[in-house]
């Protein structure tokens, strides 16, 4: 059946091209697409629309009702296994990262009791080891799981296919690495890399598993187009964010709002679908884990930090504090995009040229400039005092080094007495914002510290940001943002006279507006906020500094993932189009690129000479009007071409009548337009 040629257009195309004579070998690779052994970085486009053609709707005629509800009920069966999948992974990565997390704290603490100088290297070497690990995995085993992922990911759903992002070895380098870069304390989160995990476990569901490893199974290959991938991987982006803030309804309107370049309703019930599994799954873990399962697993389970008890109103004097974080949002995070350009081309053209063990070297660099920064920099500062606690409140003073709450002490003369410095800095990222969300603990934080530790943290957050390791900036971001959050809470509270006025609450609108400002969401970045903080009460506050942080980061340059995407070389198309291309011909569009377009007929052998003389993907199908005028009538891809080419081979050497050949000499063009 033809059909047949088209589900395996590809090896069609190359076997064809294969009979043609050429000129020069090695002229073109395969079909003519970009060779990734000759160009690592090159990228081939995908083909998500339908082509309405003969063989299409003869298919598609053969195909009865139960054919269309078992497809229905298959895509609807990887969707709960994509959430449970996903939910699955970001269980195991949360319970490693917290295990190594608070070995580390522990046997950092009883060293330290009895000599500090050795508790600092230990704490250094473990730090090392952890990170070298992830740097190791990536080098060696899967480079295309560096980075946060979410670049590539938002290119493969806007019709970019880049080699090597959705293999198993990239899933599985992922993983582990993303467990030890973010247990090895180094300013970056597995946030961001988790969707990137549930886009692999999608990708790899939908196309049977994987080959090389003979962990496939054919039963499971359902999906072999890229339409139906397309949205499975959709699937999987969304179920990474729940996965990641426990945030099902924002995981659905970040696949909506950041990843995808088009919507479907269908398509929307199945990432809701998964979403809500992936919420089921983590919470059954969480279950699992309070009954003491989990080791070090931190009592507060997955990223929520539960601020309900904060801030229950706010008066009208507190805007202008409010929209004051707004606007640091936009210039701090537009700042933060900028300075991640200009490290990341330093790297690419000067640092990473230098092969695999100098990006070895560069992650245990700032591995040890992080742990010398996070442990160093408390022992400078002073401890002060415990404040006198309410006889009903839960909150001690002073708590052990690495030890979930607020008061941490470390390296104080007295009992009563805490660093504050230590209690964001010498902890887990989490258990750090956990603290600086912290309701009904004014004055805590000094704003001397607190501006110490943006400095450094923001600082270090550039500089780690572009390294081989899986590196998500969700958390960073959060981080950075209830710093500066926290400091104008501490102004506001100081000027205003307020007892009802918390600094946890400007901690979190500080937050959220460097996200703002860095990766210019709104929707869905105002969702996940108020579902991670269980403060619907918030909500206005929240939207208030999104849309100001965003608006003021868009006059400098774009949002993060865009931003790198393009520093990739991977091009990703607007929704629309430029201001200066509204007036823009496409002669102006194509440069200096001669454009090869087709008859309605063409001969076989002008067919061969433009496949054989150019590169080009696809060629304009061009008619004439009764006045002359050139009309562009369809678009030829170069896959098609071949096919058609294979096919006219086959039928030259089949044994029919030479009389049987009538027209044997040209093909039509026109069986693959777009009428």
């Amino acid at each position: 059946m033809l059909s047949n040629h088209f589900e395996n257009g590809m090896d069609m195309a190359r076997l064809a091209w294969s009979r043609l004579p050429h000129s020069e070998d090695g002229e073109l690779d395969g079909v003519g697409l970009l060779s990734t052994s000759s160009n690592r970085n090159g990228v081939e486009s995908l083909d998500y629309e339908v082509i309405e053609n003969y063989a299409y709707r003869e298919e598609q005629a053969q195909r009865g009702k139960f054919f269309v509800g078992y497809n229905v009920a298959v895509k609807w069966f990887f969707a709960l296994l994509i959430g449970i999948g996903t939910g699955l992974a970001a269980v195991f990565i949360n319970i490693s990262v917290e295990n190594f997390a608070g070995w580390k704290f522990s046997l950092t603490f009883n060293i330290i009791q009895k000599s500090y100088l050795a508790g600092f290297l230990m704490y250094i070497l473990i730090n090392l080891a952890l990170v070298f690990s992830s740097v190791y995995i990536i080098t060696h085993f899967a480079p295309a799981a560096a980075g946060s992922g979410i670049p590539e990911i938002k290119g493969y759903l806007n019709g970019i296919d880049i080699p090597g992002i959705l293999l198993f070895r990239t899933l599985i380098g992922k993983i582990f690495g993303s467990i030890g870069s973010v247990g090895g304390g180094l300013a970056l989160g597995k946030e961001g890399p988790l969707v990137h995990t549930g886009a692999c476990i999608a990708s790899l569901l939908g196309q049977g598993g994987s080959t090389k490893y003979h962990l496939s199974s054919r039963w499971l290959q359902g999906f072999k187009s890229d339409r139906d991938r397309r949205d499975l991987v959709t699937c999987g982006c969304a179920a990474g964010v729940a996965a990641a803030f426990r945030a099902p309804v924002g995981g659905v309107l970040f696949a909506l709002e950041e990843v995808t370049s088009w919507w479907r309703s269908q398509l929307m019930w199945r990432v809701f679908f998964t979403s809500a599994v992936v919420a089921v799954v983590v919470r059954v873990a969480m279950g699992w884990c309070k009954s003491g399962n989990c080791g070090h697993f931190g009592a507060g389970g997955f990223i929520i930090w539960d601020i309900s008890d904060g801030q229950e109103d706010y008066s009208f004097e507190e805007l202008l504090p409010m929209a004051v974080i707004g606007i640091i949002g936009g210039l701090l995070g537009a700042l933060f995009n900028q300075l991640t350009i200009y490290v990341t081309r330093w790297r690419r053209n000067y640092l990473h040229k230098k092969g695999n063990r100098v990006k070895i070297y560069e992650a245990c660099l700032i591995s040890v400039l992080t742990s010398v920064i996070s442990f160093g920099l408390p022992l400078l500062r002073n401890c002060s005092p415990c404040p006198d606690s309410d006889p009903g409140s839960e909150i001690e003073c002073p708590r052990a080094p690495g030890a979930d709450g607020n008061y941490v002490n470390f390296y104080c003369g007295k009992d009563k007495e805490y660093n504050d410095l230590a209690t964001i800095f010498f902890n887990t990222q989490d258990d750090a914002i956990r603290n600086l969300f912290s309701a009904k603990t004014i004055h805590e934080f000094s704003a001397k510290s607190l501006l110490t530790f943006l400095v450094m943290f923001y600082t270090l957050a550039v500089v780690t940001f572009g390294t081989a390791v899986p590196a998500g900036q969700f958390v960073p971001g959060i981080m950075i943002g209830s710093t500066y959050g926290r400091l104008v809470g501490i102004f506001t509270v100081n000027h205003y006279k307020k007892l009802n006025i918390d600094e946890g609450t400007y901690a979190l609108l500080g937050a959220a507006s460097f996200l703002g400002g860095s990766m210019r969401m709104t929707v869905s970045l105002c969702v996940i906020m108020v579902e991670i903080t269980n403060n619907l009460k918030l909500l206005p506050l929240i939207m208030l500094v999104l849309l100001i942080s965003k608006a003021v980061g868009d006059v400098f340059n774009e949002g993060l993932y865009d931003e790198q995407a393009r520093l990739r070389g991977i091009p990703l198309l607007e929704s629309r189009p430029k201001y200066v291309m509204r007036k823009m011909t496409a002669r102006e569009a194509c440069g200096n690129q001669k454009v090869l377009s087709l008859p309605q007929v063409v001969k076989v052998a002008d067919a061969v000479s433009i496949l054989r003389s150019n590169k080009h993907n696809g060629f304009p199908v061009v008619d004439h009007t009764r006045d002359g005028e050139p009309l562009v009538i369809g678009l030829m891809l170069r896959s098609h071409l071949l096919v058609l080419l294979q096919s006219k081979i086959d039928f030259q050497h089949s044994p029919l009548p030479s009389h049987s050949r009538s027209g044997s000499g040209a093909i039509r063009s026109t069986i693959f337009s777009a009428n």
